[in-house]
């Protein structure tokens, strides 16, 4: 069974890319796993290995289960759409999954950050703007830490976990452990008035 619905689950985030294009963000929910997986679908093999360390075209059943099992408090999950594509299709999605609770029980205040965008709206702040959302999100709901396991190949994400502060921990076998604080990397990007996009998801979630 999944949660009820949250004031900021019925949020639509309307906002233009760099370029002009316009889209919107939302929750994702659980009914969303069509939209997810053509979106994988989608993404270059480069970009499907960044982001899942596989090249594989498409994710098994129990992958895309995984991605859509959001219940906006242990799984907190953003995504986007070009509302001006025909057929309106989703171009990004970013996930922040809470650890499991520690030895005594306790609830964890840290989760696992993850990031994918359609490799052709790349470079247009559309990380930064669904990022903006989710953090905003887990600050309500109580993750204050993320973890980001990153490739060291994938300059961009990179340089956006740098960009919000990100602490490095460790790279072991070509991956680079990250830690975000969740406050400070959305101070950072409140930081940018010039990004329109983020500025407009912080003002519609009242984060502004």
């Amino acid at each position: 069974m999944h949660a009820p619905a949250r004031p900021i689950d019925h949020i639509v985030v309307h906002s233009v890319l760099n370029d002009g294009t316009a889209v919107c963000l939302r929750t994702i929910r659980p009914d969303d796993a069509g939209l997810l997986r053509a979106g994988i679908q989608k993404l270059s093999a480069e970009s499907r290995y960044l982001r899942f360390f596989s090249p594989a075209p498409a994710m098994p059943d129990a992958v895309i289960e995984r991605l859509v099992d959001v219940d906006g408090h242990d799984h907190i999950a953003w995504g986007a759409i070009c509302t001006e594509c025909e057929g309106e299709p989703a171009i990004g999605a970013v996930h922040a999954v809470r650890h499991k609770a520690g030895a005594g029980g306790d609830e964890m205040r840290v989760g696992e950050y993850s990031i994918a965008i359609l490799d052709a709206f790349h470079g247009q702040g559309l990380a930064r703007m669904m990022t903006a959302a989710l953090l905003v999100d887990c600050l309500a709901e109580g993750l204050t830490t993320l973890d980001v396991n990153i490739l060291s190949e994938n300059h961009a994400a990179l340089g956006l976990i740098k960009a919000m502060g990100g602490t490095r921990k460790e790279e072991s076998r070509g991956v680079a452990e990250y830690v975000i604080d969740v406050a400070a990397a959305l101070e950072a990007l409140r930081s940018d008035a010039g990004a329109r996009g983020v500025q407009d998801v912080l003002k519609q979630l009242g984060a502004g």
